[in-house]
């Protein structure tokens, strides 16, 4: 098998940050992409075999009314919602996956996430498998909110997600992350590995990068001089959205 798996060694991880996000055309992802060399260095995480990249896969919960769709169109300043992600295209018990929930709070975004047991993965896709979860992870919050949660809201998986990353961190000072995201394809789909035979993906955002810029505090100079010199403007672009629109499952007017 390709060595695509990295060892994750923490059971949760928590991640509270600002995020800008940029939409570039291949040409003008590259020449930013240049200039972001001289300052950042690739984080741990890449594969040579993938152009420097690493692979991403992201299964997306909603319910029929597409609640937490909505909330990120409209623009919701306090809203959360859940998804499993793991790094691989094939199912493989040694491939970790996560539980995630992904939300903002004001002005910043945070992460919690914790690695689910890979026999576990169909009681995360099943309804009806809430209280076994609760009984297996009972020392665990982000899964019992998780729980709580899909009772409340009646979320089940919506669309699947899959990209490349190619990422970058501060070589020095405060973190600062950037990664360029793209090949970005979806799926209308409630499992996270499918069928190798099923062919039913969409592109979304043929040809561009998703340039998303994570940090704690304050933006570098360096880079502040990229955004004046390309007159980049911060957009407000999800994956998730892209998935739910690609697949026609909902469109970005409630009407």
């Amino acid at each position: 098998m390709p060595n695509l798996i990295k060892k994750e060694n923490n059971y949760k991880k928590t991640f509270s940050r600002y995020e800008f996000k940029y939409i570039l055309s291949k040409s003008l992802s590259d020449r930013i992409e240049n200039e972001v060399k001289n300052f950042m260095k690739h984080d741990g995480f890449i594969h040579k075999e993938l152009d420097n990249r690493y692979f991403v896969r992201s299964l997306y919960f909603d319910n029929k009314f597409f609640s937490n769709f909505y909330e990120k169109v409209d623009g919701m300043k306090i809203r959360k919602k859940y998804r499993l992600r793991t790094y691989n295209e094939s199912s493989y018990p040694k491939i970790p996956i996560f539980l995630e929930a992904k939300g903002r709070y004001q002005e910043r975004s945070y992460k919690n996430r914790t690695i689910i047991n890979y026999k576990d993965l169909d009681l995360f896709l099943m309804p009806g498998s809430n209280l076994i979860l609760l009984e297996k992870y009972s020392n665990n919050q982000v899964i019992k909110d998780f729980v709580f949660d899909c009772i409340k809201k009646k979320l089940t998986p919506s669309v699947l997600v899959d990209y490349k990353r190619r990422p970058y961190v501060n070589k020095f000072g405060l973190y600062f992350r950037l990664t360029f995201d793209s090949n970005i394809t979806c799926s209308n789909t409630k499992d996270l590995f499918l069928n190798p035979s099923v062919s039913n993906w969409l592109e979304c955002k043929s040809g561009y990068t998703i340039l998303e810029v994570k940090f704690d505090r304050s933006i570098p100079v360096w880079f502040h001089r990229i955004i004046q010199s390309y007159n980049l403007k911060r957009i407000s672009v999800s994956k998730f959205v892209l998935g739910i629109t690609g697949c026609s499952l909902a469109t970005e007017t409630s009407d």
